[in-house]
């Protein structure tokens, strides 16, 4: 019993070294350059945002809404606040929504960690992330009717208080960097971790005849899963890395790399408060329905 878990101890550390010898460059590239924009561009990036008001741009505001939402650094429960505020600034519901769902589904730290899969998933991951929010600024826009009255409930959420004040910029750069470490790491490793087991324990054969036979299926399986395995979005990298290896199609990964932030268990929480239950719902069905669309047009092309 001792010699077989020694072997399998062995066998899992040898996947999960090479994986993690992979992917770990990303992982710390993607920490460093996150915490940078957080640091010293964060306030930038929203004061853009708050400026794009003064720009007669009409329903066209949502393209460079859902632009800064992804260079955005904050988390879901760091947006929505921001995005309150922004509210009682007069910034329109189609734009903050085109915003907020930019801001869901990817950030400066996921880009980089998504070079990992290769140039043309990453390409895929930015443009389907992006559309994906156009999106939802046109559904506010041309579907929302009930006029004068706010399409989000932001009563309660205030500006989180900024912890990036040490005087000293080293400093405040360094704490920061930490801070993204201590919150990504656990999932970052166990990632790796769930990988390594896959390609220890899962037939090779599985990959290819859920997510590469039945296209329709595997985008349709791809979509689903996201909803309880996407925890973060560092974690997930690993993971498909190893689909994709393993027969995953393109499409599929899209799906998945869609609706997993989109349902993400803590952003629905925060989620579920300013929109209320039925617009929730709403929004739950439009992003799977997005990803599924997303993934078969993917796997046409």
């Amino acid at each position: 019993m001792i010699d077989v878990l020694r072997r399998e101890a062995i066998y899992l550390w040898y996947f999960f070294s090479i994986q993690f010898d992979q992917i770990v460059g990303y992982w710390a590239i993607g920490i460093v350059i996150g915490s940078l924009i957080s640091v010293f561009g964060k306030n930038q990036i929203h004061q853009s945002f708050q400026a794009l008001q003064s720009k007669k741009l009409g329903v066209l505001g949502v393209i460079p809404a859902c632009a800064i939402g992804i260079a955005s650094p904050l988390c879901m429960y760091g947006t929505i606040p921001i995005a309150a505020s922004f509210s009682q600034r007069g910034i329109k519901d189609d734009w903050l929504a085109a915003f907020m769902m930019g801001s869901i589904l990817l950030n400066p730290q996921l880009i980089i960690y998504s070079a990992a899969l290769g140039p043309v998933a990453l390409a895929i991951r930015i443009a389907a992330c992006f559309i994906c929010g156009i999106a939802a600024g046109l559904c506010v826009h041309f579907f929302y009717t009930k006029k004068g009255k706010g399409y989000f409930r932001f009563a309660g959420f205030s500006e989180p208080a900024n912890r990036d004040i040490d005087p000293r910029l080293l400093f405040r750069l360094l704490k920061n960097i930490w801070r993204n470490v201590k919150i990504t790491a656990p999932y970052f490793l166990i990632g790796i971790l769930l990988s390594a087991m896959f390609q220890r324990y899962m037939p090779d054969d599985v990959m290819v005849r859920v997510f590469g036979g039945n296209r329709a299926f595997g985008i349709l399986m791809s979509a689903s899963i996201g909803v309880p395995l996407y925890v973060c979005g560092g974690g997930t990298v690993p993971l498909l890395q190893y689909w994709m290896a393993g027969g995953m199609s393109l499409g599929s990964a899209a799906a998945f790399m869609v609706s997993g932030p989109a349902t993400k268990i803590t952003n629905l929480g925060a989620l579920k408060i300013v929109l209320g239950m039925k617009r929730f719902v709403v929004y739950i069905l439009f992003c799977m329905v997005f990803a599924f669309l997303a993934g078969l047009l993917i796997d046409m092309i």
